[in-house]
C-alpha cells in the first residue's frame, strides 16, 4: 500500500496548488513536502505533478488523486472507530464556479447546520469537464455540471447569451476580441465555431476560470463572451440577431449522484433540486 503520509502530502499539494501552501497546512517544511511527493512518485513509478507554470496533477496524478482521498478518509474512519468515536461522514460536492457563490452558499450552509457534527460537507468548484472527470474517478458524491445533454439524475435548461460592454463595445472590431474560459470550458468552442461559420476574425483577449472575472472583463470592454443569461449585468449589452449572432447553443445544468446514495446525500440532492428549479424559473 502507498504510505498515508506520502498520499497526504500529494493531496495537499494538489488541493492548495503549491508546495508552500501545502507545507503550511500540514505544518511541515516545504522541502519535506517536496521529498514526500518525490518518494510517492518513485513508488508509483511515474510523475504525479507538473511543476512548470504552476503545480497541477499529471494524467497519472489525476488517476491516483481519487484513490488517495478515499484511502485517507478510510484511515481517518478506522482511527475514529478504534477510538470509540462515531465516525464522521464526508459528503463531497462539486459545483460550477458560477453556482458556488451566493446562489448556492445559503443552501449548503443550511444543509450543513441541519446535519450537525456527524457530517463534513466538502465543496469544490471548477470547470464542468473537470468536475465530471472527478466524479467518474470517485472524487465526488454529488456533482452539478454544465453539459450539452442532460444524462444525470436531474437536469434543467441553461440559457446562454452573447454579451458585450455597454460603455466600451467590442463588437465590430477586427479581429473581434473574446473573453473566454480556459481550454476545456463549455461555451468556448461554441464561440469559436459560431464566429468561424460567419467568417469573422477573432482573437482571445482575456481568459479566466472565474465567471466573475469574465463578467468584469466584458463590462470593461476587454472582449465579447458567451455567458449564462443570469450572469448578465447592467454594464453588459446582449448581442443577437441584429449582429448576426446565433442563439447560444442549448446547455443543461445536470445533477449527478450515485444510485446507492446515503440519506444525507439524498437530503442534499433534494435541497439542490429545489434551488435549481427556483433558479430556472427566475
Amino acid at each position: 500500500m502507498y504510505e498515508p503520509g506520502l498520499l497526504r502530502a500529494f493531496v495537499a499539494v494538489v488541493e492548495h496548488g503549491s508546495f508552500t501552501r501545502a507545507a503550511q497546512v500540514l505544518h511541515l517544511t516545504q522541502s519535506t513536502v517536496s521529498q514526500q511527493v518525490r518518494r510517492l512518485e518513485e513508488d508509483v513509478g511515474q510523475p504525479l505533478l507538473e511543476r512548470e507554470g504552476g503545480v497541477r496533477p499529471t494524467a497519472a496524478g489525476e488517476r491516483l488523486l481519487g484513490y488517495a482521498r478515499r484511502l485517507l478518509a478510510l484511515g481517518a474512519e478506522a482511527r475514529a472507530a478504534m477510538a470509540g468515536e462515531a465516525p464522521q461522514k464526508i459528503l463531497r460536492l462539486g459545483l460550477p464556479e458560477d453556482l458556488a457563490g451566493a446562489l448556492l452558499t445559503p443552501v449548503l450552509a443550511a444543509f450543513a447546520r441541519a446535519q450537525g457534527d456527524g457530517l463534513r460537507l466538502e465543496v469544490s468548484s471548477g470547470l464542468s469537464a473537470e468536475l465530471l472527470a472527478g466524479y467518474r474517478r470517485g472524487e465526488f458524491d454529488v456533482v452539478l455540471a454544465k453539459q450539452r445533454q442532460g444524462d444525470g439524475a436531474f437536469s434543467w435548461p441553461e440559457r446562454v447569451v452573447w454579451v458585450d460592454s455597454r460603455a466600451h463595445p467590442c463588437w465590430g472590431r477586427d479581429p473581434l476580441p473574446l473573453a473566454v474560459f480556459p481550454e476545456g470550458g463549455l461555451y468556448r468552442e461554441e464561440m469559436f465555431e459560431a464566429l468561424d461559420a460567419r467568417h469573422l476574425r477573432w482573437r482571445i483577449a482575456y481568459s479566466s476560470r472565474s465567471l466573475a472575472s469574465l463578467r468584469a472583463a466584458v463590462a470593461e470592454g476587454l472582449g465579447v463572451s458567451l455567458l449564462p443569461e443570469r450572469a448578465v449585468r447592467a454594464g453588459h449589452r446582449v448581442l443577437g440577431r441584429a449582429e448576426g449572432l446565433p442563439t447560444g447553443h442549448p446547455m443543461r445544468l445536470v445533477l449527478h449522484h450515485r444510485g446507492e446514495a446515503s440519506a444525507s446525500t439524498r437530503a442534499l440532492v433534494a435541497r439542490l433540486v429545489r434551488r435549481c428549479e427556483a433558479l430556472v424559473q427566475g
